[in-house]
């Protein structure tokens, strides 16, 4: 096993722990990553002990439609934003009642990309209880490089505000 494939993995299990340790469960809505993270969290058994269910919300209507995206947001911001990360990630929490949610929207590439927002852009949005922070990354890979940068991000960045939360 790669070391890269053996920190993903003790990622992983880390999400599991902690949300298994606070009595959390889990939702997630996801664009650019397509699933991603929903796949590397049920990699590890006994997920289902925390982990409700994940949404592919790709296109526009899709974040309306079954994650309450607001169409202003959409409109005034951009899909690919602050803005709309916050809102998937509350829209998937409130949609499911779990405790936790966590977004991603990006361009993954090869193109989509502007000045104001290039290909790599990617902003992850976690809602834990009260507390909502949406983090912007950029990545310089592919495709598959940038979607799986994401989701490892999305997954650091979920344990680092969990860890946060239970001190």
């Amino acid at each position: 096993m790669s070391e890269s494939t053996s920190v993903r993995n003790q990622v992983d299990v880390q999400v599991g722990d902690l949300l298994r340790d606070g009595n959390l469960t889990l939702a997630v809505a996801e664009s650019c990553t397509g699933g991603l993270i929903s796949h590397k969290i049920t990699n590890v058994p006994g997920s289902s002990d925390y982990f409700d269910r994940g949404v592919v919300s790709y296109s526009n209507r899709s974040k309306l439609e079954l994650l309450g995206v607001e169409e202003d947001t959409l409109y005034d911001h951009g899909a690919v934003s602050r803005e709309v990360a916050k809102e998937m990630a509350e829209g998937v929490r409130d949609l499911s009642g779990t405790e936790v949610g966590l977004s991603t929207t990006g361009i993954a590439g090869p193109s989509g990309g502007t000045s104001e927002k290039p290909v790599g852009l990617v902003y992850v949005g976690i809602t834990v209880g009260d507390t909502t922070r949406v983090k912007k990354f950029v990545f310089q890979g592919d495709r598959w490089e940038n979607k799986q940068s994401a989701a490892l991000k999305a997954l650091e960045s979920l344990i680092a505000l969990l860890s946060e939360e239970t001190n």
